[in-house]
């Protein structure tokens, strides 16, 4: 019984090696492991850093542009609507000239405003016999060559159907 009970503290005292070795072995992996554990962490507080980071220059970089279209689109704007005022001062002065330009061929004798009509292009005597009165027109074409006279006449009655639609 001896031998039996010296067998049994040989194999308890060779499972307390094993186990005390075990041990070890699992302190080391817990450091290690540990280790690991501060290494992630670390890493993961400088990964939400560096996120926060590129989040708030995003932001930033959004509020630029939003700025930016915002500027864009109010110089748009302006360029727009001074446009718009210019064209209508054109227009105006357009008037004020072909106005100008019809008293001065409603004064003239029809036969020297038909002369001067024949000489001009089509359209620039269109746009001058437009602008005065029908019994003007009337006697302006009829001291005209009777091809002018008709061309422009056609001219005329295309250019009364434009301005009615």
């Amino acid at each position: 019984m001896l031998l039996f009970a010296n067998e049994i503290n040989d194999n308890f005292f060779d499972c307390n090696e094993i186990f005390q070795a075990r041990k070890a072995e699992l302190l080391l992996e817990l450091e290690r492991l540990d280790e690991a554990k501060q290494s992630l962490s670390s890493l993961r507080s400088a990964t939400e850093d560096l996120l926060d980071k590129r989040e708030k220059k995003l932001t930033q970089d959004e509020i630029t542009v939003a700025n930016r279209l915002k500027k864009a689109e109010d110089l748009e704007k302006n360029a727009k609507d001074l446009l718009a005022k210019n064209e209508q001062i054109l227009a105006e002065i357009k008037e004020l000239k072909m106005d100008k330009i019809s008293q001065s061929y409603s004064k003239m004798k029809p036969q020297d405003a038909a002369n001067i009509l024949s000489a001009m292009s089509q359209s620039e005597a269109v746009a001058i016999l437009s602008a005065l009165k029908s019994d003007s027109i009337a006697k302006i074409l009829a001291k005209m060559q009777p091809s002018i006279a008709s061309t422009i006449t056609t001219m005329l009655s295309k250019s009364d159907e434009n301005v009615t639609k």
